[in-house]
């Protein structure tokens, strides 16, 4: 009986590995190649098809200089005002997200970084669980020591969900304000990375209160923001 246990966990733990050294090398073919699609925009393009078979994403890829220095400044102003200092995870925000989440006895803030969102989103899916925790972790951890900080952060920008269908800065700029990702303005961009924390929600209801709210907020703060 312990042996077929001890097989089974071998098995398992073989599993793990070859499973992230498959992760890993896709991260390391990432440092000059551009992904196709990432595992949100894959579940998200499954779910529209239920409805409609002939249903596509928004996404285009746009290279790091093609994309505006204010949608760049917003996103780090409001996501990871630390991006360009840490190693992947930012402990004193992930200490005051407890502590909020805590007092507040349920789930408000998250406390991720940018790295790990980009972790979430290319690998994972989007059911919260312990396990997906601990995988987001160490995929963040292959992120930043394979990656530079402004790879990571471009490729960030080209796949993060910005709506129904909507993926990555140039398909958000033409979807909601008819321009491209270079083109857009302080207030456009403050506007779009108030979106990202829910942001099908925000592509139906674009003048909600909260989101005015934060967009105002974000702007002020962008001028603070460094930059990879």
């Amino acid at each position: 009986m312990m042996r077929l246990i001890f097989k089974i966990m071998a098995v398992l733990v073989a599993a793990i590995v070859l499973y992230n050294l498959w992760i890993f090398g896709h991260i390391v073919y990432w440092r000059s190649h551009n992904p196709a699609a990432s595992a949100f925009m894959n579940e998200q393009l499954a779910k529209l098809q239920e409805d409609d078979p002939e249903a596509e994403l928004r996404q285009k890829w746009v290279p790091y200089a093609q994309i505006s220095p204010n949608l760049k400044r917003a996103l780090i102003a409001a996501e990871d005002a630390k991006f360009a200092d840490h190693e992947g995870f930012d402990w004193d925000g992930i200490e005051a997200a407890f502590e909020k989440n805590l007092k507040q006895g349920r789930i408000v803030a998250g406390g991720s970084t940018i790295s790990q969102q980009l972790a979430k989103n290319l690998f994972l899916s989007s059911k919260k669980t312990p396990w997906r925790k601990l995988e987001e972790a160490a995929i963040t951890v292959m992120l930043e020591k394979v990656l530079d900080k402004r790879r990571i952060f471009e490729i960030y920008l080209n796949v993060i969900e910005w709506g129904n269908g909507v993926f990555g800065a140039e398909a958000a700029a033409r979807y909601y304000f008819h321009t491209s990702a270079a083109r857009l303005s302080a207030g456009q961009a403050a506007k779009l990375a108030a979106m990202v924390p829910n942001p099908r929600y925000y592509d139906e209801h674009r003048n909600a209160t909260g989101l005015m709210k934060k967009t105002r907020i974000i702007q002020r703060r962008m001028a603070f923001a460094d930059l990879p």
